[in-house]
């Protein structure tokens, strides 16, 4: 496939205009002009790039399928919502509900250019596997992993049960695309044997541990209860941490924290939406320190699953409470969202992508630029962090391979999954 005479933003701080994009199999062979490459390329499909942007897909480093029937229902609840709303919701799923909360969920996606993911983890995961398998995008999928005995009864597992889980689920489905990684979805509805062996079972399997970190001050304050340490200095305890942990939110962080982030080399996600009810957190000086920062929505049921809302979001958030007090105009500046939006999450997926270059991954989505949102623009990088939206993707490919073009989704039937949105509207709401 070679995509013609586009403008290609390779990274998070180049552009280039009147380009071609030529891929192979999975990868980006050669980018170059129309008369460097028609020559020995005239085999090649031909994807006409003129009046478009294609760039790094972007990816939601947490989201929770698990709740993406929740919209419009958690927005002005009354906290703590995960207690009041979030499980009580999910200690009721069966696998139709969770195969139809996946095809929503991917199909959003898409429609918005988020190309990966990692998921947080509910219950009937297998069905999301095989949905995602399915849509084409890459991603890494947990299941929910908690051995409190006071959860309710539908979902109430041993630390036995819980981690044969997780074991059975990459037994299963961990793949090339889709990955599955181990968890913890709430350190404080989880036991200390829980904890060590979910970290013992993803080290066996060279994978991924995520948990929600740091996210409320009440989960924090538990922690202490219960250990007298914070929530990352109770996981150091252990002697389990390492570069494959990735804390969620991570938002009230003390100095002896972020060391002890800096130290394992772990990576930490923030969701815009979602976080700006409960506390700011001290991005510019986590970047400073070569902390990896990926962004995620945290699910539809928090604002929806664009992530070009989130990083406007957090642009505003960033410059109001640590731009403006300290004079700092640009404190989070467009290439750094950029960066954040893909490159940093392609860390989180083990991956290397987030670049436009030979040798990486043909994981692209296809800006649609000439619309009046978005023309004319001075400066197109940060015309794509104030102006696009999920509306403006036109196109995308994962591994060499369409899974929308021109706004139509290739892999997923969207008439299908919209009708069945509205009967479920129709009868549950």
């Amino acid at each position: 496939m070679i995509i013609k005479n586009t403008t290609v933003v390779s990274d998070y701080e180049s552009v280039a205009e009147d380009t071609c994009i030529v891929i192979e199999n999975e990868e980006i062979i050669e980018i170059g002009k129309w008369d460097e490459v028609k020559d020995r390329y005239k085999n090649h499909e031909i994807l006409d790039g003129r009046g478009k942007c294609f760039m790094p897909g972007l990816i939601d480093c947490h989201t929770h399928t698990g709740q993406q029937l929740l919209k419009g229902l958690v927005l002005d609840a009354k906290p703590i919502i995960w207690t009041r709303i979030m499980l009580p919701f999910e200690s009721t799923l069966d696998p139709d509900k969770m195969k139809f909360m996946a095809e929503l969920s991917a199909l959003e996606m898409i429609k918005s250019g988020t190309l990966g993911f990692i998921d947080a983890g509910s219950y009937f995961m297998e069905e999301a596997c095989k949905v995602y398998e399915k849509s084409g995008l890459i991603g890494a999928v947990t299941a929910s992993t908690m051995d409190d005995p006071s959860l309710p009864e539908s979902v109430r597992t041993t630390t036995e049960e819980a981690v044969q889980v997780l074991d059975d689920l990459y037994d299963k489905y961990n793949g090339d695309r889709i990955k599955i990684y181990y968890s913890l979805r709430a350190l404080n509805n989880c036991s200390d044997e829980l904890i060590e062996k979910v970290f013992d079972h993803a080290k066996e399997r060279e994978t991924f541990v995520m948990s929600h970190m740091n996210e409320y001050q009440k989960e924090i304050d538990g922690i202490i209860e219960r250990s007298g340490k914070r929530p990352y200095e109770f996981l150091e305890s252990f002697g389990l941490l390492s570069e494959k942990f990735i804390g969620a939110h991570s938002l009230i962080l003390s100095e002896e924290e972020i060391e002890i982030i800096k130290k394992h080399n772990i990576k930490i996600c923030h969701c815009p939406f979602s976080n700006s009810g409960k506390a700011v957190p001290q991005t510019p000086e986590l970047l400073k320190e070569g902390i990896a920062i990926g962004f995620g929505t945290d699910g539809a049921a928090h604002g929806g699953l664009s992530l070009w809302n989130e990083m406007k979001i957090f642009r505003s958030i960033m410059n109001i409470y640590h731009g403006v007090p300290n004079n700092i105009y640009n404190v989070m500046p467009a290439e750094d969202l950029l960066k954040m939006a893909s490159y940093s999450g392609y860390s989180m997926l083990d991956e290397k992508g987030g670049k436009v270059e030979k040798g990486y991954k043909a994981d692209l989505i296809g800006i649609n630029l000439e619309t009046a949102a978005l023309m004319p623009t001075g400066n197109l990088l940060h015309t794509l962090i104030e102006s696009v939206n999920a509306c403006n993707v036109s196109d995308m490919i994962v591994r060499g391979k369409i899974v929308m073009k021109d706004r139509e989704v290739k892999t997923l039937n969207e008439e299908e999954i919209l009708a069945k949105a509205k009967k479920y509207m129709s009868e549950c709401y």
